[in-house]
């Protein structure tokens, strides 16, 4: 079976897409990705413009959230960008306003209800360090809701968000996005992480993480912060539906929305963690709008008829 990977917009919506489409350049790359992955470079190449070009336009992609880049080992690490997506519908119907058909929430990533977290493990806030790092009392301090950053060798964090489904709606699609990476001493490029997913206790998807990024500043990350700790991550993106969970795109796991019983609940519970017998114990990075290189904490969409 094919997965055509669709993102549907609204009126409004489309408007703000269609700023980071309307270039022919930025276009092209849209266009490029859809045979498959490329680096910097070789987009730059097959544009016949400048590296600093096609980054800049790439970034712009990247913040429209309509291409993903990661992370991956080759001759050192490089950036490899790929579609999100393989098709954009903008709906412009005004019959039924599309906020009666989905909500969403972001949820500051210090607003966890539940944790576990085993050294090499901290929080900062976007001032400094919260208590002390390595110390997992950190977790349960009052101004843990005030962390950008937060990290673990091993364990989780739950976040409960709340239920806006409304009563004898049909949940057709759950989506999850936040900013990851793994978690090395101070940082390193090449060290893989299994970092898995829970929608109300139903794993729902493990990504391996490529490595802890640093040694040059996120594109947020406060100046105070030094550059040979951790400075950015990789955004990623869980879908659930009646076909199964995806991650970015790609089918994970069997569980379909329907398995998560989402309308019986007063509360979403979404958990991040790390697992004690993980193949790759490579630890967690969490970041918030602050940190980083994407201005968001933890972002949940949910989409009903």
């Amino acid at each position: 079976m094919v997965i055509v990977r669709t993102l549907t917009l609204t009126f409004e919506e489309a408007i703000e897409i269609c700023k980071a489409l309307g270039h022919e350049q930025r276009m092209q790359i849209i266009r490029i990705l859809t045979k498959g992955p490329l680096n910097v470079n070789e987009l730059s190449e097959k544009l016949g413009v400048p590296f600093s070009t096609a980054a800049v336009n790439i970034k712009k992609l990247e913040d429209a959230q309509l291409i993903s880049t990661e992370m991956v080992p080759g001759r050192g690490s490089q950036k490899v960008n790929t579609n999100r997506f393989d098709k954009i519908v903008i709906n412009l119907k005004d019959d039924e306003p599309a906020e009666e058909k989905t909500y969403s929430i972001e949820m500051p990533i210090g607003e966890f209800v539940s944790c576990e977290a085993e050294p090499t493990c901290g929080l900062l806030s976007e001032d400094g360090v919260i208590n002390m790092i390595d110390d997992p009392r950190a977790f349960y301090e009052p101004e843990r809701k005030r962390a950008q950053l937060l990290w673990f060798r091993s364990g989780f964090v739950e976040y409960h968000f709340p239920n806006r489904i409304p009563y004898g709606a049909a949940v057709e699609e759950l989506n999850i996005s936040a900013e990851l990476c793994s978690e090395a001493p101070y940082y390193k490029d090449d060290w893989p992480s299994d970092i898995t997913c829970w929608i109300n206790g139903k794993e729902v998807g493990m990504w391996i993480s490529p490595g802890d990024f640093g040694g040059k500043r996120g594109f947020l990350t406060p100046m105070w912060w030094e550059t040979n700790n951790t400075q950015f991550g990789l955004l990623k993106s869980w879908k659930i539906n009646k076909e199964g969970s995806f991650i970015d795109g790609v089918k994970i796991s069997d569980i379909t929305i329907m398995d998560l019983d989402l309308e019986s609940r007063p509360f979403v519970s979404v958990k991040f963690g790390v697992k004690q017998d993980a193949v790759n114990k490579g630890g967690m990075n969490l970041f918030g709008p602050k940190f980083g290189n994407y201005e968001q904490g933890i972002l949940l969409n949910i989409r009903y008829d």
